[in-house]
Protein backbone atom coordinates (compact mmCIF):
# COMPACT_ATOMS: atom_id res chain seq x y z
CA UNK A 1 0.00 0.00 0.00
CA UNK A 2 1.32 3.62 -0.69
CA UNK A 3 0.16 6.68 0.75
CA UNK A 4 0.56 9.38 -1.36
CA UNK A 5 1.06 12.71 0.15
CA UNK A 6 -0.26 16.24 -1.89
CA UNK A 7 1.95 19.64 -1.62
CA UNK A 8 1.72 23.00 -3.13
CA UNK A 9 -1.98 24.11 -3.15
CA UNK A 10 -2.59 27.88 -1.87
CA UNK A 11 -4.37 30.79 -2.92
CA UNK A 12 -3.46 32.48 -6.35
CA UNK A 13 -4.99 35.32 -8.54
CA UNK A 14 -6.40 34.17 -11.65
CA UNK A 15 -3.58 34.06 -14.41
CA UNK A 16 -1.19 32.35 -11.73
CA UNK A 17 0.51 29.09 -11.55
CA UNK A 18 1.01 26.81 -8.79
CA UNK A 19 3.27 23.74 -9.06
CA UNK A 20 1.93 20.64 -6.83
CA UNK A 21 3.54 17.76 -5.88
CA UNK A 22 2.73 14.34 -5.14
CA UNK A 23 5.19 11.86 -2.58
CA UNK A 24 4.61 8.00 -3.04
CA UNK A 25 7.30 6.76 -1.55
CA UNK A 26 7.68 2.87 -2.38
CA UNK A 27 10.56 1.28 -4.35
CA UNK A 28 7.85 0.17 -6.82
CA UNK A 29 6.75 3.90 -7.76
CA UNK A 30 7.77 3.20 -11.26
CA UNK A 31 5.64 1.07 -12.15
CA UNK A 32 2.35 2.91 -10.91
CA UNK A 33 0.18 5.30 -13.00
CA UNK A 34 -0.07 8.01 -10.96
CA UNK A 35 -3.32 10.23 -11.06
CA UNK A 36 -4.33 13.47 -10.40
CA UNK A 37 -8.40 14.59 -9.57
CA UNK A 38 -9.95 17.38 -8.06
CA UNK A 39 -13.44 17.72 -6.39
CA UNK A 40 -14.97 21.52 -6.53
CA UNK A 41 -17.64 22.29 -3.96
CA UNK A 42 -21.12 21.32 -4.89
CA UNK A 43 -19.51 19.15 -7.35
CA UNK A 44 -18.17 15.67 -8.40
CA UNK A 45 -14.81 14.61 -8.42
CA UNK A 46 -13.13 15.09 -11.67
CA UNK A 47 -10.36 13.72 -13.28
CA UNK A 48 -7.36 15.89 -14.06
CA UNK A 49 -4.62 14.35 -15.70
CA UNK A 50 -2.71 10.89 -15.05
CA UNK A 51 1.05 9.60 -15.93
CA UNK A 52 1.74 6.24 -16.50
CA UNK A 53 4.72 4.10 -16.07
CA UNK A 54 6.12 4.82 -19.09
CA UNK A 55 5.51 8.05 -19.30
CA UNK A 56 2.21 8.56 -21.39
CA UNK A 57 0.06 11.43 -20.56
CA UNK A 58 -3.78 12.19 -20.31
CA UNK A 59 -5.55 14.83 -19.74
CA UNK A 60 -9.26 15.67 -18.33
CA UNK A 61 -11.34 18.40 -20.19
CA UNK A 62 -10.25 20.12 -23.34
CA UNK A 63 -9.65 22.81 -21.39
CA UNK A 64 -7.12 21.94 -19.42
CA UNK A 65 -4.73 20.92 -22.52
CA UNK A 66 -1.79 23.68 -22.76
CA UNK A 67 -2.53 24.83 -19.20
CA UNK A 68 -1.74 21.63 -16.95
CA UNK A 69 1.05 19.49 -17.44
CA UNK A 70 1.73 16.35 -15.50
CA UNK A 71 5.25 14.51 -14.64
CA UNK A 72 7.00 12.13 -12.49
CA UNK A 73 10.35 11.65 -11.09
CA UNK A 74 10.84 8.03 -10.60
CA UNK A 75 13.74 8.79 -8.54
CA UNK A 76 12.20 10.43 -6.22
CA UNK A 77 8.54 8.62 -6.06
CA UNK A 78 6.98 12.03 -7.14
CA UNK A 79 4.28 13.16 -9.81
CA UNK A 80 4.22 16.71 -10.57
CA UNK A 81 0.94 18.73 -11.40
CA UNK A 82 2.09 22.70 -13.35
CA UNK A 83 -1.08 24.36 -13.55
CA UNK A 84 -0.39 27.80 -15.54
CA UNK A 85 -3.10 30.51 -16.86
CA UNK A 86 -5.63 29.78 -13.61
CA UNK A 87 -9.00 30.49 -13.62
CA UNK A 88 -11.30 30.87 -10.95
CA UNK A 89 -13.18 27.69 -11.96
CA UNK A 90 -9.99 25.42 -11.02
CA UNK A 91 -10.54 26.27 -7.63
CA UNK A 92 -10.97 22.58 -5.82
CA UNK A 93 -9.13 20.24 -3.37
CA UNK A 94 -7.00 18.39 -5.71
CA UNK A 95 -6.02 15.17 -5.16
CA UNK A 96 -3.31 12.42 -6.13
CA UNK A 97 -3.69 8.99 -6.75
CA UNK A 98 -1.72 5.86 -7.27
CA UNK A 99 -3.09 3.09 -9.61
CA UNK A 100 -0.90 -0.11 -8.82
CA UNK A 101 -0.16 -2.54 -11.13
CA UNK A 102 -2.16 -4.89 -12.76
CA UNK A 103 -4.07 -2.17 -13.89
CA UNK A 104 -7.31 -1.85 -15.77
CA UNK A 105 -9.56 0.36 -17.22
CA UNK A 106 -8.54 4.05 -19.14
CA UNK A 107 -7.08 5.19 -15.67
CA UNK A 108 -9.96 8.44 -15.76
CA UNK A 109 -11.54 7.11 -13.19
CA UNK A 110 -11.54 7.59 -9.47
CA UNK A 111 -12.55 3.82 -8.98
CA UNK A 112 -9.55 2.61 -10.65
CA UNK A 113 -6.65 3.69 -8.19
CA UNK A 114 -5.76 2.17 -5.07
CA UNK A 115 -4.71 4.89 -2.87
CA UNK A 116 -5.11 7.82 -2.64
CA UNK A 117 -3.91 11.40 -0.89
CA UNK A 118 -5.45 13.55 1.67
CA UNK A 119 -5.67 16.53 -0.66
CA UNK A 120 -4.24 19.79 -1.62
CA UNK A 121 -6.54 23.23 -1.59
CA UNK A 122 -6.03 24.90 -4.36
CA UNK A 123 -7.86 28.87 -4.46
CA UNK A 124 -8.07 31.05 -7.34
CA UNK A 125 -9.16 34.14 -6.76
CA UNK A 126 -10.87 36.69 -9.55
Amino acid sequence: QVQPVESGGGLVHAGGSLRLSCLASSHAFSTYTMGWFRRAPGKEREFVALIRYNGDVMYGDESLKGRFTVSRDNAKSMAFLQMNSLKPADTAVYYCAADLPPEYGSGRDWYEYDDWGQGTQVTVSS
